[in-house]
């Protein structure tokens, strides 16, 4: 009887140590490798909780994936990870580690509405989302993204159709879903909401002048009537707009460069419209663009409220552009008497 007591003692005590050596041997490989810089590491996909510490332990976010999985087991925090970016880095502790792997990062990222494509590529860069340059490519691929929507895309170009927005781009999101969401949220708010209008494309580059033209929605629809007046009666459209894009800079023009930007964009020296849009529209121009107002107006000046002076003749426009600038000089005049 001794002798099986002594064997069970001895079973029990070997079972001990065993445990209590695995628990340290775990405790001592999910310390934190160090100290670094925090890395974002993106899942396509929802993964087991082992392939998910696997990828951290290569790229050195974790000392040891097996370690950290039997922890978490104790824990019972064993749930698959979930698609998306989520930050981690050399220094956390494991308790950190495995709640931050319940987190995917959410980066809201605003593209604003005067974008064109080359700045939006920057504005992505800078978040994290993807390289300019893959953003900028993957715009010269429409053919890639048709298959996503239901209306159709321009053969060369998605410029116009990458609809501004406040969107949640988490770093690593890469050029390819960033546009996809973008061309989704055009079909939604723009292609859908606007009733599928035939003309799309005729309506998007004029509705992205338009957008860098009006500053209010309510006169989206007048300028529009102005663009299209002077379209009938072969009159050049001499937006600014148009030679800052042909430019790739947005900055107050020179006077020579009205005539020197040889583009084709550039409405001072083409007839008729640019080959292309040159921003990103939102739906209030677009659908100004699809409706215009109906007027005689062929100029317009805008005001330091933001508002427009029309007019139909030409000597009317020279005496507005003096208007704007008499209330030019009253603001700053103002300024000066305050400061």
């Amino acid at each position: 009887m001794k002798g099986i007591r002594r064997f069970l003692f001895g079973l029990i005590l070997i079972a001990a140590l065993a445990i209590g050596g695995l628990a340290g041997w775990v405790n001592q490989e999910t310390q934190p490798t160090g100290s670094g810089e925090p890395k974002y590491i993106r899942f396509e996909d929802d993964v087991p909780l082992r392939t998910a510490l696997d990828r951290l332990e290569r790229e050195g976010c974790i000392r040891n994936a097996q370690a950290l999985e039997l922890y978490a087991r104790y824990k019972r925090d064993t749930l698959p990870v979930s698609n998306g970016t989520y930050q981690l880095s050399p220094g956390m502790h494991r308790n950190r580690v495995l709640q931050a792997l319940r987190k995917p990062i959410r980066q809201m990222v605003r593209v604003p509405s005067f974008y064109w494509i080359a700045r939006t590529a920057e504005l992505l860069e800078s978040k994290g989302v993807c390289t300019a340059e893959e953003y900028v490519a993957a715009t010269q691929a429409p053919e890639v993204f048709q298959s996503l929507v239901s209306f159709p895309l321009p053969e060369d170009s998605l410029e116009g159709y990458l609809y501004p927005d406040t969107y949640d781009f988490p770093p690593l999101l890469g050029a390819h879903g960033a546009i996809a969401r973008q061309l989704k949220a055009f079909e939604t708010k723009v292609y859908q909401a606007l009733d599928k209008p035939k003309d799309l494309h005729r309506a998007v580059i004029i509705g992205s002048m338009v957008q860098l033209e009006a500053a209010l929605d309510e006169e989206r629809p007048r300028i529009a009537g102005v663009i299209e007046n002077r379209l009938r009666l072969g009159m050049r459209l001499q937006i600014d707009a148009t030679v800052n894009y042909g430019l790739q800079v947005w900055r107050p023009l020179l006077a020579s460069e009205y005539q020197s930007v040889k583009s084709p964009y550039n409405t001072y020296r083409i007839a008729g419209l640019p080959p292309g849009p040159i921003c990103s529209p939102t739906v209030a121009s677009i659908s100004g663009a699809l409706k215009p107002e109906t007027h005689d107006y062929l100029y317009y000046v805008a005001m330091p409220d933001r508002y427009h002076l029309f007019s139909t003749r030409y000597e009317d426009h020279l005496a507005n552009i003096r208007k704007r600038r008499q209330a030019i000089a009253a603001l700053k005049a103002q300024e000066q008497a305050s400061s």
